[in-house]
């Protein structure tokens, strides 16, 4: 299922299906502050890039510290079709009093950001901190789409894709989007 939206002259697509399956340009991964490949779909996407990602991951670490919550950093994507992942590490949610809703709206603004600072015109977004991380998923949609709303005009990006992988991720970013986007 997949269902389109503009965005003055962007185009947002959300997807029902596998990230790790998409053909853009970068997909975003929902990484650890280690980039070491862990659960949900950051593990996926280690284990479709191979072995490699991990790598890369654990030499840019190395050389820069973890990557702090909010921030976003660039990789070659290896196995994947996409030519690059952007890992972006989302927030913790614990109350949402500890600046929660900050650092997953720049989680999404600086993979943009990263995007747009090596020209790509396409990226793959899943649902960043809605897995492990539980962050309230009504919440983090309209966060990301809002988001969208005012980052994507501003970027490189011509097509922005959501890929959630369960049918009630996918209606709730839908119906979000309809919301929102009006």
């Amino acid at each position: 299922m997949k269902e389109l939206f503009k965005i003055e002259d962007k185009e947002l697509i959300i997807v029902q299906g596998d990230i790790t399956k998409a053909e853009v340009d970068a997909i975003v991964n929902a990484a650890n502050p280690q980039l070491a490949g862990g659960g949900g779909v950051d593990g996926a996407i280690h284990r479709a890039a191979g072995p490699k990602l991990k790598e890369a991951g654990m030499k840019w670490v190395k050389e820069n510290g973890p990557l702090p919550t909010g921030e976003a950093v660039i990789t070659p994507g290896f196995n994947l079709k996409a030519k690059y992942v952007i890992h972006t590490v989302g927030p913790i949610y614990r109350d949402g009093r500890h600046n929660e809703p900050e650092l997953l709206k720049n989680a999404y603004k600086n993979s943009l950001k990263l995007a747009s600072e090596h020209n790509l015109t396409t990226i793959a977004f899943p649902a960043i901190s809605c897995g492990v991380y539980g962050y309230p998923k009504e919440e983090a949609a309209k966060i990301s789409i809002s988001v969208l709303k005012e980052c994507l005009p501003k970027s490189t990006i011509k097509k922005c894709y959501f890929y959630l992988f369960s049918e009630d991720m996918y209606k709730l970013w839908v119906e979000t989007a309809k919301n929102i986007l009006k």
